[in-house]
């Protein structure tokens, strides 16, 4: 999954060769442009596959306790979590590593490589040289930065579909892992993939020898992941780079095929246990990266985000907060206990009107506010965490707010796809939200 992408083929000679411009002319030259100075980071990747790996990060044993994304740095650095994992370079980066090395935070570095389904042909010469010259680009600029700790040398670019072994791909990775690594000796090169299979671990051994860790993306797959990479014989280390609740192509779906979203409350238990699961593995697994540091709409606009959209954390960055520390943050979200929807996952008729509860508890005993609201289901479904539109809201619906999480909902008059959602904020930072669809008839 991605959270955006950088660059379109069709718009490849308008924006690629100006944004290399901007690479070497846009960001004026300073200290981190030089040769390494006392400033800069060093992470070194010891160990081999008989006795186990570990990062040294400045000489000093590291364990990525990370999230992807890049704002709230200051409450995820309190939360306990110690590195970031970005996707992609852009005007905003040097600003961003300046935050996260004010914050005590170290940063995987993303550098964005196309993907095939977007129109990036990795068997066309002239695509590859644009490619690699934005890349050993960014690596230049950056290199020396002290937040540095990882390259992230592209993100499930071998597809989300099929078997992602095409050796084309993974032999241009190698290419530039191998011109990397002759810019910058000092930080090793993760290659992110969605998921793992026989096939694709095969081919990255054989064609992409000079990746030193392999980065993985993984939601209910996450489960059994390290027992996987041994019966596939992969022997370097790894890094779990996304995971969370069951992605939307991964759980129950209604009649009509709007999929179920796994309530907050359970979300908490998938972080966790993915988490657990691959930390466990002591000799191969560097940490982990939760996803998402922030919020999205994918599918719906709270599948995957661990904030809501103006920072109020949401119970799986709790979670994620007491793996990290062993101890619950000081102020904790609301917690789901029960709910009556009596439209939940059914289709219903239109303008009828129904009372509804959501019940939160909240550990602090803080006073909860409750905000409801009705959206249309998506339209606009991609795949890979390609950007989508958020759909129309239905203020109209919302017929009255009453005490104790109850409300009453009129169903809108048109016949389709839609969801109701529930936002709970304790008022001290500390917020849940869920949702449960449903169909006009």
């Amino acid at each position: 999954m991605n959270l955006a992408k950088l660059f379109f083929m069709q718009l490849q000679r308008a924006i690629l060769i100006p944004l290399l411009t901007f690479a070497f002319i846009a960001f004026p030259c300073d200290e981190h442009d030089l040769t390494a100075t006392e400033s800069s980071s060093r992470t070194i990747l010891s160990g081999n596959a008989r006795d186990g790996y570990t990062l040294l990060y400045n000489s000093e044993p590291y364990s990525i306790k990370g999230v992807g994304g890049d704002k709230h740095l200051d409450l995820l650095a309190r939360l306990g979590g110690n590195t970031i994992r970005t996707w992609g370079v852009g005007p905003e980066t040097e600003k961003l590593l300046d935050e996260a090395h004010q914050n005590g935070l170290a940063v995987t570095l993303g550098i964005w490589l196309q993907h095939e389904r977007h129109g990036f042909n990795y068997r066309n010469k002239d695509n590859l040289e644009e490619q690699r010259q934005i890349v050993l680009a960014a690596v230049e600029r950056f290199k020396n930065h002290p937040a540095l700790l990882c390259w992230g040398l592209g993100n499930e670019m071998e597809g989300v579909t099929g078997e992602g072994a095409d050796s084309a791909i993974w032999k241009e990775v190698n290419y530039l892992a191998e011109e990397i690594k002759k810019l910058d000796p000092y930080h090793p090169i993760i290659s992110v993939v969605a998921n793992v299979n026989p096939a694709k671990v095969k081919a990255i051994k054989r064609y992409a020898p000079e990746l030193d860790i392999l980065g993985i993306n993984a939601y209910a797959g996450a489960s059994g992941l390290a027992d996987k990479l041994r019966q596939y014989s992969w022997d370097k280390p790894y890094v779990l780079t996304e995971f969370g609740p069951p992605g939307p192509w991964e759980v129950a779906h209604t009649d009509w095929n709007a999929p179920i979203e796994p309530s907050s409350f359970e979300k908490m238990s998938h972080y966790y246990a993915s988490h657990q699961d691959v930390i466990e593995d002591e000799k191969q697994c560097l940490g982990s990266f939760a996803f998402l540091w922030g919020n999205k709409q994918e599918a719906t606009a709270s599948w995957f985000g661990m904030l809501l959209e103006d920072g109020c954390k949401l119970p799986v960055a709790d979670t994620m907060s007491y793996l990290w520390n062993q101890k619950w943050p000081d102020n904790r979200s609301p917690l789901l206990k029960d709910a009556d929807i009596p439209f939940a996952n059914l289709k219903v008729k239109a303008t009828q009107a129904f009372t509804v509860r959501a019940t939160y508890s909240d550990p602090d005993e803080d006073s909860l506010d409750y905000q409801w609201s009705v959206f249309a289901e998506s339209s606009d479904r991609r795949i890979g965490g390609d950007k989508e539109q958020v759909p129309d809201e239905f203020k109209s619906s919302i017929i009255s707010v009453k005490s104790r999480g109850r409300a009453t909902i009129q169903m809108p008059e048109k016949e389709g796809a839609y969801r109701l959602y529930v936002t709970v904020r304790d008022g001290k930072g500390g917020a849940a939200i869920d949702n449960w669809p449903f169909y006009v008839k």
